[in-house]
Parts: structure tokens; C-alpha cells; sequence
């Protein structure tokens, strides 16, 4: 079961070349438009010359009758305790096993060292602190390359092995928004980023070109690469969560460092709360608090606006948030409203609102031509002055709009020692 990243290496590292087991299909869900395909062989290995289909998570009960399955393996993230005890229970009812694999038997080993960059939830400060991680170590004088959490969403035979170093490498492989987002800002810097679907092949390809090895995580999942040193961003906007989504605690209880972030937009009560779990659950790792320092290009334009603020789109959907920088800049710069999309969107856009309870915030969704035109429509047909994007993805590059945009960036900032420096340098 899985939403086409971790199921894929999961099957990868334990079942590809294993007799033992016969997998008869992967299940799908989170991502729109990813169902309906097939592993196809050139990834599935010699036991499957035909490939694997991928079917709808819907009809999870109907294949593990057809193919009378004995075991059920949970392969994705970002969900919680409650979501994956209920899909257990589905399966155990039908007299199957359900396993959720170990995390140390689906880590690669590199010859090089690896930093590794994960959350507690989505939309957590990942990326942020991955660039920052990246420009010290650059600073240092060391060539890093920066390995993604993969998201392929597109032909997967076209997808086993991907390395982007310039902006035009986003167009060669046909990149959605969400894929914009992460591996944008990283090229934009000079940081060559790997992605795919292979992370064996991935993994060896990097090793060639890097003295370290940075691994930047997805949503909440741990890492698929035995690390040196594993860096968790915990979220005090959604306290609890870092022991009660899975698997949240799985990466704190791996974390050597944990960073308690946007400490200055959170409930002091939220932030002990978030900090008291992590140190119950790890009393060994180093705690640090930081906020997400918002850099906006021509604030004054904001000022008095009616604006439509446009976030990441997993960060409002799977990853449940209410706000991001957007929505922090619009309030520092007194935007006189925040246009709601909701009467404006079209087609998958309007049902992505409706389906997550979305009010006057935009999700950049992109996964498609079809959704990234339903995009450009909503902004476009949106009553508003100007279009406020907190998305890393560069819109401009994707969308014809009549609106002006400001867009807004975010870094991470240290607040206390030792910051990142420090324990990069003692790494």
C-alpha cells in the first residue's frame, strides 16, 4: 500500500529479487492521477516480466480476496496512528497479515557520509533546512549533493534515475508543481539533486560526484539511506503529532538532532508540549528551536491589497495546516483581505478545497497539464489585486496570469546553540 514513493522502494529493497514472495499488486492513494498504472518491468526485475499493476487503495479489499493475499504491506507516510490502525484493521478482519516494515533492513548503505533531513509532519521546514545544511557544508568547502525523497508521478520507466542541475531540467522531466518546489530553490543554488524511483542506482550515481551526501526527506518518512546524522524538524503548530503520525515517532526515536521550529508563530504551551514528547520518547538527541525567517521581494505591494495567497500543496492537504509564509507575510504587511479561492476554483482544484476544508488559501496543485491549467484558472478568475505565492515552485515559469505576483520565500534561523554550524562542524 503506498502513494508512490515509499512502496516503490520498499518493494525495491526487500521483494524485487525475492522468491519467497509473489506481490500481486501495489495499492494508491494521496496523489491524484497515480493509480491505473503498472510497475512497469524495466523496474520490477525478472520475477515480474509483465510488471505490477497499481490499483486504487479503494479496492484493497477486493485484491486481497482475488489474489487470496496472505500479507499487506504499509508503505507510505504522513498519516495517523488512527488511519493506519484502521487500514489494519481492514486487512486483519480478512485473515491477513498486515506488516509494516522495518526501517533499518530498507536503508541503503553509502560509501560516503550522509545527512539526513526529516519531519514529523509535512510542511514541517525540511526544505529549508536542507538549503541551509547544503551552504555550510558548501562553505566548508565540501561538494554535496542533495538525494530527494522520490515523487514519481509520471512514466516511471522515464523516472528510474533523474539528476537535475539546471532550472531547464525541471522542463526535460516534465516536473509537477510539488516537484518544482523541492528541487527548485536546491538548483538554483548550484546544488545538483538526484530523485527517481531506483535508489540503489541513485544512491551510486551520487556517490560518484559528492564528498557528503545530503538526504532530504518526504512528509514524515525516515530515510531510505543509512545516515551519520539524522536532523528531524517537529512542528509546534500541530503539537502531539510527532507521537501520534506515523512515522513521526519512528524518526524521532532515530533523530541525533531535533529542531523544534516556527517557535515564534507557536503557543509557548504548544512548543514545552512538542518538547517534552521528544525528549520522553529520545533523551539522547540534541533539542534545538528555530523559526522560519519570511523574505518577501516588494512587501509594500501588499499593503492594503486584497491578495489570494497561494501555499505548497501538501502542506495544506495531507499535511492538515491552516497557513504558511503566505498567510505570515499578508499579516506583516497589513493586506486588507485574504480572498478566499473557494467561489472561483474549477475542476480538481475545486475539489481538492472541498475535499480538505480548504478556506481563503490557494494549494499550488500541479500534477498534471489539466490541473495546472485548472490553476491558472482559479487565479485568474480570482477577485483579487495581486496574488501572494509562498510556493518554491516558480509559477511564473508554468501559469499565463493577469495578476500580479509577489512571492514569498522562508529560511530557517537558529535561536540558540549549538545551531547547525556547530554541529555540522563537530560532523
Amino acid at each position: 500500500m503506498g502513494a508512490a514513493g515509499r512502496d516503490f522502494h520498499d518493494f525495491n529493497t526487500l521483494f524485487r529479487n525475492n522468491d519467497e514472495y509473489e506481490v500481486v499488486a501495489f495499492t494508491a492513494t494521496q496523489i491524484p492521477g497515480i493509480a491505473n498504472r503498472a510497475y512497469p518491468p524495466e523496474l520490477s526485475g525478472q520475477l515480474y516480466p509483465n510488471g505490477i499493476p497499481i490499483r486504487p487503495e479503494e479496492e484493497l479489499e477486493q485484491l486481497i480476496d482475488e489474489h487470496q493475499v496472505d500479507e499487506v504491506v504499509f508503505s507510505y507516510s504522513d498519516v495517523s496512528y488512527d488511519y493506519v490502525l484502521h487500514r489494519a484493521a481492514i486487512v486483519s478482519s480478512r485473515g491477513v497479515h498486515f506488516v509494516l516494515p522495518g526501517s533499518e533492513d530498507t536503508m541503503l548503505k553509502s560509501t560516503k557520509p550522509v545527512v539526513s533531513v526529516g519531519a514529523v509532519r509535512t510542511g514541517s521546514g525540511k526544505s529549508p533546512t536542507t538549503r541551509k545544511i547544503a551552504r555550510i557544508l558548501i562553505d566548508k568547502g565540501r561538494k554535496i549533493v542533495v538525494v530527494r525523497h522520490p515523487m514519481p508521478y509520471g512514466d516511471l520507466k522515464e523516472q528510474i534515475v533523474q539528476r537535475f542541475e539546471k532550472v531547464e531540467d525541471l522542463d526535460t522531466h516534465d516536473c509537477t508543481i510539488e516537484e518544482r518546489e523541492e528541487y527548485g530553490p536546491l538548483i538554483r543554488k548550484g546544488i545538483v539533486v538526484y530523485a527517481g524511483v531506483d535508489y540503489e542506482m541513485i544512491l551510486r550515481e551520487a556517490e560518484k560526484e559528492a564528498d557528503v551526501i545530503i538526504w532530504d526527506g518526504g512528509n514524515n518518512d525516515f530515510p531510505f539511506f543509512k545516515s551519520n546524522l539524522h536532523i528531524v524538524i517537529a512542528d509546534p503548530l500541530r503539537p502531539g503529532h510527532e507521537v501520534s503520525y506515523y512515522p513521526s515517532e519512528v524518526n524521532v526515536r532515530l533523530a541525533d538532532v531535533v529542531i523544534i521550529n516556527k517557535v515564534d508563530v507557536a503557543d509557548p504551551e504548544d512548543v514545552k508540549t512538542v518538547e517534552e514528547n521528544v525528549r520522553m520518547i529520545n533523551p539522547n538527541a540534541t533539542v534545538l528551536k528555530a523559526k522560519l525567517s519570511v523574505i518577501v521581494e516588494d512587501g509594500e505591494m501588499i499593503r492594503g491589497k486584497r491578495v489570494l495567497a497561494i501555499e505548497d500543496g501538501p502542506t495544506l492537504t495531507h499535511g492538515n495546516m491552516k497557513f504558511g509564509a503566505a498567510v505570515v507575510a499578508a499579516k506583516e504587511y497589513e493586506a486588507s483581505e485574504l480572498v478566499d479561492p473557494n467561489p472561483f476554483a474549477v475542476g480538481s482544484i475545486k475539489r481538492t478545497l472541498d475535499k480538505y476544508n480548504i478556506d481563503n488559501l490557494l494549494p499550488a496543485m500541479g500534477y498534471d497539464d489539466t490541473q495546472i491549467r485548472e490553476l491558472e484558472e482559479t487565479i485568474n478568475a480570482s477577485d483579487c489585486d495581486l496574488v501572494l505565492s509562498a510556493t518554491p515552485a516558480d509559477l511564473s515559469r508554468l501559469l499565463k496570469t493577469d495578476k500580479p505576483i509577489v512571492h514569498v520565500g522562508y529560511e530557517l534561523e537558529e535561536l540558540e546553540k549549538p545551531d547547525l554550524e556547530d554541529l555540522l562542524k563537530e560532523f
